[in-house]
């Protein structure tokens, strides 16, 4: 009867042991659930840039203007005939005097 005691005590022991400390413990339970929150919002995320990305895609193959604005936008490009005007703020020209924005281009001496 002892010996059955202890071998009951003794296995008690041990599932108490994985209950609270070893893996699929009630703490790496919990740490397993957090990261399962933090990477859900990650995907929200995601999803979201990425239905945006779609929306420009599309709007880029069907839209003529969502083309030209792009350009405009992203690469600096004007129309022929228009005159490109750079507007700096006086702040910013002080604080950065010794860079030049990457969109000027000094025109050459004719």
């Amino acid at each position: 009867m002892r010996w059955l005691l202890i071998i009951l005590i003794t296995f008690l022991v041990g599932l108490q042991f994985r209950l609270w400390v070893g893996e699929g413990s009630l703490a790496h339970q919990f740490e397993l659930d957090t990261q399962i929150a933090e990477q859900r919002v990650e995907n929200q995320l995601l999803k979201r840039r990425n239905e945006k990305v779609a929306q420009e895609v599309e709007s880029l193959k069907s839209n003529l203007e969502s083309i030209e604005e792009k350009a405009r936008r992203d690469l600096g490009m004007i129309k022929e005939g228009e005159i490109f005007y750079l507007v700096i703020d006086k702040n910013d020209a002080v604080l950065n005097s010794s860079s030049k924005p990457a969109s000027v281009v000094e025109p050459s001496p004719q």
